[in-house]
């Protein structure tokens, strides 16, 4: 049982080179020259035991609270580790050996990529890389004047997916974007995002990398905008979508259906692009309660979501209120830190008008 993640940053060009480790759970992966006057450091750390502290908090979904042990109980636990909560009832989700997450990666995509199961040059299936296995590194932390970073490369799809689950919280995040990218986004914007509620095998969406959730996306002039992720759907305030236009969220606007199984497509755009300059760091906020859900982007709502839910393979409609969280690598580097979250117990006051 865990928590979440946060992560970190690139340096910005034109200052004084300064070696660069980065690091994985266990093991050094590479050791590079990078622009910059900070000075990096590897982060080291061996894995520590599981906390049982968010048991009590309600931070944890009720699915996973009744996995709980009696009072008086010891159980053992290992490779996880719960970080202390803070001031305000925050939980600090990221340490140094990620413990408090799952990787996932299947493909290396290519620009041809169709949808269709990935092959080799024999036309034979490619299997995913899989669960827990990162040969090149693409999940790695470091830290940087003090605080602790994670970098996702984007070399190869998938996410990182916390190993607990959560329902009536408030998650917030710093990122922003390296330089790399990969196939097959190379001309395109870098891409990356949260993926909510997530519940089910990886893998079920378009990409083959991915649960079925609900994304707040993170992408170059598009933070905040919606994709449902297999077979999810949801209401926003939106303008609907027309012709090629697609949907615009806009908080005065009534609420539209979007996803599976609705006339409107699983994507609308954010309300204003409320982003900072490339190379800034960039401030998220999720906030779900019962369904209901913020994404604020540097302190503006950018979108009201409503009604979270998916369709079953028996096409009946399931309420997707909870369910883990995933961060997508996405064929582009990004930087994140401080993640935490905390349980709220009802939607911030501020904010009920807008539903």
């Amino acid at each position: 049982m865990a928590a979440i993640l946060s992560f970190g940053r690139r340096q910005s060009a034109g200052r004084p080179a300064a070696a660069l480790r980065w690091s994985q759970p266990g093991k050094v992966l590479s050791s590079k020259v990078l622009p910059g006057k900070a000075r990096f450091r590897m982060a080291v750390l061996s894995t520590t035991l599981l906390s049982t502290a968010l048991l009590g908090t309600g931070l944890v979904s009720s699915s996973a609270a009744a996995q709980a042990p009696a009072a008086g109980q010891i159980v053992a636990t290992s490779q996880v580790s719960a970080a202390p909560e803070q001031a305000g009832g925050w939980q600090s989700l990221l340490d140094p050996a990620l413990s408090q997450w799952d990787s996932y990666l299947s493909f290396r995509h290519q620009e041809s990529y169709n949808g269709e199961a990935p092959r080799d040059a024999n036309g034979q299936l490619i299997a995913p890389v899989g669960l827990n296995t990162d040969p090149t590194g693409v999940f790695s932390t470091l830290t940087e004047n003090g605080e602790l970073l994670l970098r996702i490369s984007g070399e190869i799809y998938g996410a990182l997916t916390s190993k607990a689950q959560y329902r009536n919280y408030h998650l917030t995040l710093q990122y922003r974007f390296g330089d790399k990218k990969w196939p097959p986004r190379l001309q395109k914007l870098k891409d990356s995002g949260i993926l909510y509620h997530a519940t089910g095998p990886h893998g079920q969406e378009y990409f083959r990398s991915w649960m079925l959730s609900q994304e707040f996306q993170i992408m170059e002039g598009h933070s905040g905008d919606y994709w449902s992720q297999a077979s999810s759907a949801i209401d926003i305030r939106a303008y609907p979508p027309e012709s090629l236009m697609s949907a615009i969220a806009d908080r005065r606007q009534p609420f539209i259906s979007v996803g599976k199984g609705l006339t409107s497509p699983g994507f609308v755009m954010r309300e204003v692009n409320a982003e900072r300059p490339d190379g800034e760091w960039n401030q998220l906020e999720l906030i779900c309660f019962e369904g209901q859900s913020l994404h604020i982007v540097n302190g503006q709502v950018v979108m009201v979501l409503r009604n979270s839910r998916y369709v079953d393979a028996g096409g009946q409609t399931v309420p997707l209120v909870e369910g883990k969280i995933q961060l997508q690598s996405e064929a582009a580097e990004i930087f994140y830190k401080n993640i935490r979250i905390r349980a709220i117990g009802a939607l911030p006051e501020r904010y009920q008008p807008l539903f």
